[in-house]
């Protein structure tokens, strides 16, 4: 679990592709500094297990599942990501409840900058649009954001100079292909209402 709050942007510094998977190598300083193999690591929104860590980076294997389903495929060495380790009963809950488990990929269709922040419209997959709502959250590339309008096929997010330095959302261009992760309370609440909560 994780709350869509970026600690640091690394770097992808090599990427292996094996048979029906690849390694990615990541370099990073602070979610480093205390993570062992088994860890949980969310690169661009995508809980990962790291295999081995050191003080400069971490390695972690991504099945062909997950490269065909996120951004993750189009990763290239030199590319960077968005970095958060998984909460613990510790962490201060500053974003929201985030799974790392991809729902679906956008695209970034406009861009304009203001004063003080940048306002992103992405588009919305039509299977997700139901759980996405103004003022609600929604995580983009593992970053928690607040919805700030929403379409039928698109919603937008303003981004504060905050996120634009530290996270990748900050160059991210029209064209570009991010992910998605909605709501999981917004799912619950919808089966509960469809079916009873049977399974």
């Amino acid at each position: 679990m994780f709350t869509g709050i970026v600690e640091e942007l690394g770097t992808l510094r090599r990427r292996d592709d094996l048979s029906g998977a690849a390694r990615l190598t990541v370099g990073a300083s602070t979610v480093v500094t205390d993570v062992r193999a088994g860890d949980s690591i969310a690169v661009n929104g995508v809980c990962l297990t790291v295999t081995d860590a050191d003080t400069s980076g971490f390695s972690a294997d991504v099945m062909q599942e997950t490269l065909d389903h996120s951004s993750l495929g189009k990763l290239a060495a030199g590319d960077p990501v968005n970095l958060e380790r998984a909460v613990t009963a510790h962490t201060r809950l500053g974003g929201h409840l985030v799974q790392g488990h991809v729902d679906e990929t956008a695209t970034v269709l406009t861009r304009n900058p203001d004063e003080h922040w940048d306002v992103v419209r992405f588009s919305l997959p039509v299977q997700l649009a139901r759980y996405v709502v103004h003022k609600g959250s929604i995580t983009v590339d593992g970053v928690s954001l607040t919805v700030s309008a929403v379409g039928p096929d698109w919603f937008e997010v303003s981004l504060i100079p905050t996120t634009l330095e530290r996270t990748t959302l900050g160059s991210r261009r029209p064209g570009d292909t991010v992910n998605l992760e909605v709501d999981v309370i917004a799912k619950y609440v919808e089966k509960l209402l469809t079916d009873g909560g049977r399974a």
